[in-house]
């Protein structure tokens, strides 16, 4: 068998196969060189902080491409001017590669207006302000929605929510103030009902029932009732009920008489006016602080003193001397100096309680 393999047929037809798997190989090398340029390179040359049209120019005229990307705006140079390049400036290329450059936009990237309508003011800003819209004047107009959005206006026409508008652009809010009171109605009798409907939007009311007198809705029909009546006061928002017809007001008077016995209040004339007096405003009685009570001091009771009792000795008298005493005064034989009227007759008041006790003396009782 090995003698087989080394015969002369078996030993060329490997040697063809040899060679015809070289020159494949060579012919694809070869081919792969002038397809791909190989060993031919263009360097790279410098655009940055040149134009994107200047940039262009300069590298069609070497044979490369370009690409622009220009996502991202800084306010810190130049619209349109190049920012950085890749590969970088000096580096060696095939001829027909692409250069991607990063251009500065001329402005900021369009964001949309979110839809913020009729929304609360507070909330509509914030929303505003995540978006990348700055808000600058604020305006109130009057109207029913207090403290709503009513419009947004760029550069003072009004945008609708879904617009674009550049990143960062300053816009201005129309937010609700509330309704105006006391507006006069707008007579609208004799207008069309598209007319009227113009007149009372302007006039800051709203249309209510539109009643056709022959149940069309033809907005050509002329206006013969109104309610509220032309004239009267109301608040900003009320509505408007209209009565329309093709006749005129003439054939319609039976109708305008019924609506009026409905809608229209008659006024006695002949009850007197009322006058009204102003009543005074109720004044809540002031009231003065009761001053507190003042403690009492207790009194210091006097010092009662009792007179020391004294016994006196009646000496004895004889019948004789008692006789003689019956005619006579009698004196007491318990008299004090201070109780004695010396010799007056007239009785004195008891000092014992004003004078200090003294000790009683005793005396000697003469009868004659």
């Amino acid at each position: 068998m090995l003698k087989s393999l080394f015969n002369w047929k078996v030993l060329l037809n490997l040697l063809v196969a040899i060679g015809v798997f070289v020159g494949l190989v060579w012919l694809t090398f070869r081919w792969l060189e002038y397809h791909t340029n190989h060993g031919q390179e263009i360097p790279v040359p410098n655009v940055v902080n040149k134009s994107v049209q200047e940039a262009v120019r300069i590298l069609e005229d070497n044979g490369l491409e370009y690409e622009v990307d220009s996502s991202k705006y800084d306010p810190k140079f130049r619209p349109f001017q190049v920012l950085q390049m890749s590969p970088h400036s000096g580096s060696r290329v095939k001829d027909g590669r692409a250069i991607r450059l990063r251009v500065n936009p001329r402005s900021w990237a369009p964001v949309a207006v979110p839809d913020v309508i009729n929304k609360y003011s507070g909330l509509g800003f914030q929303r505003l302000d995540q978006v990348g819209l700055k808000v600058g004047d604020t305006i109130f107009e009057p109207s029913i929605q207090k403290d709503a959005i009513l419009r947004i206006l760029y550069k003072g026409n009004p945008v609708k929510p879904g617009g674009l508008l550049p990143r960062f652009s300053t816009i201005d809010v129309v937010v609700g103030s509330g309704p105006m009171r006391n507006i006069t109605i707008p007579n609208v009798v004799g207008y069309t009902v598209k007319d009227a409907r113009a007149i009372i939007a302007r006039s800051m009311f709203e249309v209510g029932l539109v009643e056709h007198e022959d149940g069309s809705q033809d907005e050509s029909d002329i206006i013969y009732y109104q309610d509220p009546a032309a004239g009267d006061v109301r608040d900003q928002g009320m509505q408007m009920d209209l009565w329309a017809s093709k006749k005129t007001p003439a054939e319609l008077r039976s109708k305008i008489d019924q609506l009026n016995s409905i809608y229209r209040m008659k006024v006695d004339t002949s009850l007197p006016p009322v006058h009204y007096e102003e009543v005074p405003i109720h004044q809540e009685p002031v009231y003065e602080p009761v001053p507190a009570p003042k403690k009492e001091l207790p009194k210091p009771e006097p010092v009662k003193t009792e007179a020391p009792k004294t016994t006196a000795t009646k000496p004895a008298v004889s019948t004789t001397a008692q006789k003689t005493t019956d005619t006579k005064p009698k004196t007491s034989t318990n008299n004090t100096p201070a109780n004695n009227t010396a010799g007056t007759g007239k009785p004195t008041t008891n000092n014992v309680a004003q004078q200090p006790a003294q000790k009683p003396k005793a005396k000697k009782v003469v009868v004659e």
